[in-house]
């Protein structure tokens, strides 16, 4: 399964830590979507928010995942409360990804 990343699952430190391996994968994007900050405790993180406008789009990686590294991910994203949706990439590809309801 393929898990789009355009924030710290492309971090390698996050990826040994939740995966127990550094993850390989490709540049992709996301399109309709845009990239802002969100406040996490004291932290900003990035985010892809849905956009009215269709030539937005989120840049990130795609990589290649288990059944149990997309659960480690599940956790890994679930303090943050990020939820997991199914998306297709520019290239064609569907993959995982991870988007914080914001309240407008």
């Amino acid at each position: 399964m393929l898990l789009f990343s355009y924030g710290t699952l492309q971090d390698r430190n996050v990826q040994i830590a939740n995966f127990g391996r550094e993850l390989t994968g490709r540049e992709d994007v996301l399109p309709g979507y845009t990239r802002r900050l969100v406040s996490i405790g004291d932290s900003q993180y990035a985010n892809a928010e849905a956009s009215s406008n269709l030539e937005d789009s989120v840049s990130g990686m795609v990589f290649e995942i288990t059944e149990q590294e997309l659960a480690a991910a599940d956790e890994y994203e679930e303090d943050a409360e990020y939820s997991r949706i199914f998306v297709t990439l520019r290239s064609g590809a569907q993959a995982w990804v991870y988007l914080k309801k914001t309240v407008a």
